[in-house]
């Protein structure tokens, strides 16, 4: 687990009974006065800007905003998929932009899931590979054992030998959504989860998404279009053009 900094507890003192009551919210993702830009010809385009914001473990957390704004290229980032020109991201105490890229793989192999809008799983693997393979990769001995736990969560108990063609778009994210909770992280980012499914297999996802962050204690952070997925969660960030133009925050659902 994160090891959490003085500064990220909040402090709330009470005598009752000579008791001492305390209440601490620590952050697993902190991102500071990012901004990232892209060469396009002789140009540059800025496709993010002056980004601020912090995740709380355990939290359900939505990016929103028009095509174009921003969304996924925050998500990759804020994952260590790819690095910011400027500002800081530190995920679960670690500074993303200190890391080689040996080590940023080595902190989304141990602390990171990703499920990816188009899925991203290997099609001469079967079901049951796809989620096994990282799991090998990361010298668990019992990597096939804990794929069929996984696909059975996700209720592919009767597809894990089955090639991702040979599955429906549901199945598949399934897959990959079983695949994102294999090395158990502490932080799940999901792009688009719903965008390729039909309305009756995106709320299964969805279902699946918030059963699992509640059961596992894993933050969630989605990019959506959908704003009644977002209305699920417990943060709000709004992107327009590349900059936060609205974040709203609940204590609770």
């Amino acid at each position: 687990m994160c090891v959490l900094k003085l500064s990220e507890f909040i402090y709330l003192v009470g005598l009752t009974n000579t008791k001492l009551f305390l209440l601490y919210m620590p952050k697993i993702l902190n991102v500071r006065n990012l901004k990232k830009t892209y060469s396009s010809g002789s140009n540059q385009l800025t496709v993010l800007q002056e980004i601020n914001f912090d995740i709380e473990a355990r939290e359900t957390f939505a990016i929103v905003g028009p095509s174009g704004s921003g969304k996924t290229t925050l998500l990759g980032l804020c994952a260590g998929l790819d690095r910011s020109d400027t500002g800081e991201i530190t995920l679960c105490d670690v500074a993303l932009s200190g890391l080689s890229e040996d080590e940023l793989a080595k902190l989304r192999n141990q602390k990171v899931g990703f499920v990816f809008q188009n899925f991203q799983l290997l099609p001469t693997l079967t079901a049951l590979e796809n989620v096994a393979v990282p799991l090998e990769l990361q010298g668990n001995k019992n990597a096939m054992e804990t794929a069929i736990e996984l696909l059975g969560k996700v209720g592919l108990q009767d597809r894990i030998h089955h090639y991702p063609s040979q599955l429906s778009g549901g199945e598949q994210q399934r897959v990959a959504v079983a695949r994102a909770f294999s090395n158990n992280p502490e932080i799940l980012f999901a792009d688009e989860p719903t965008g390729n499914l039909d309305t009756a297999t995106g709320e299964k996802i969805v279902k699946l998404l918030f059963d699992l962050n509640k059961e596992r204690g894993t933050t969630l952070v989605i990019v959506t279009h959908d704003l009644e997925l977002a209305q699920q969660t417990q943060n709000i960030l709004k992107l327009k053009g590349g900059r936060i133009v609205e974040h709203v925050k609940r204590a609770s659902l």
